[in-house]
């Protein structure tokens, strides 16, 4: 069993129980895996970051109505303590620090200003955050988990990740005998850049596995967006071009629940069988 959580009743956030736990940890596994066996390394990113770092990426102009901030307390005044399961806006300190709704971040802010091979590969997993108009049990949370896959490099190597991925994404859901739909989807990334908001309805850029209704999975290519704003160069001087492939770690938990009418014992069962092919 687990327990969702939440200010004023809303189910945001989730504490997995044991059975769950255990499903999530070996999923992690499998997708961390299909990363390392293509050759990446695997990095650990902090749950939060400066602002500054990630305003570079525009997350406050493209992504502003998903956005958690943090701040401190301000102990000089005597209204620090919480009123009604809240603290007072006068009560905080100005917020230096983001949450992120997306781990790729993690991956360029870690080779910023520096050169890559053509054919870099990152895995990395972190806790993101997104303020939603609605929750909806492990579907939809307030923080959840992610684990991306990242290319950075040239470009055909970006497309070539994201290819075999495409693959092990639906291979492996064929052997679940999950039914995974694959959908394009828009980038918000580009909205403001006009060169590649017009590339983007040409040929779209990000993709998502959806089970019914509910994305479990995607993979996006950024062309040299993330590239320049990090100035993350290849041997030959322009900017590397990035993708990532991504995993809402609880959803699949969610759909796997689902799927399994809430044995998820056997689930569990079925993810190890899966993954040995």
């Amino acid at each position: 069993m687990n327990r969702l959580t939440g200010s004023d009743g809303a189910p945001a956030l989730a504490i997995l129980g044991p059975d769950a736990t255990r499903l999530i940890k070996e999923l992690d596994r499998v997708f961390t895996g299909w990363g390392l066996a293509a050759g990446a390394d695997e990095i650990s990113p902090p749950p939060l970051y400066p602002v500054t770092d990630l305003e570079k990426f525009d997350v406050y102009t493209n992504f502003p109505q998903l956005a958690w901030v943090a701040g401190s307390l301000d102990l000089t005044r005597d209204q620090h303590k919480p009123t009604g399961g809240r603290f007072a806006p006068e009560a905080l300190r100005e917020a230096r620090y983001g949450l992120p709704h997306a781990t790729c971040y993690g991956a360029y802010l870690y080779h910023e200003g520096g050169r890559v091979a053509d054919d870099t590969l990152v895995t990395l997993v972190n806790r993101c955050f997104r303020n939603e108009d609605h929750y909806s049990g492990l579907r939809r949370l307030a923080s959840f988990q992610m684990r991306e896959i990242v290319a950075l490099g040239s470009y055909e190597h970006t497309q070539q990740a994201l290819h075999g991925f495409t693959e092990r994404i639906l291979a492996f859901a064929a052997a679940l005998d999950l039914d995974l739909g694959k959908a394009p989807a828009g980038d918000p990334f580009f909205r403001n850049d006009g060169a590649r908001a017009l590339m983007q309805k040409l040929n779209p850029v990000k993709h998502e596995f959806q089970y019914g209704d509910l994305a479990i999975a995607s993979v996006n290519t950024h062309r040299n967006f993330f590239g320049e704003r990090c100035d993350i160069t290849l041997a030959s001087g322009e900017h590397a071009y990035t993708s990532c492939t991504a995993f809402g770690l609880e959803r699949w938990v969610a759909v796997l629940t689902e799927h399994f009418d809430g044995d998820l014992s056997a689930a569990l069962d079925a993810v190890r069988a899966a993954d040995r092919g």
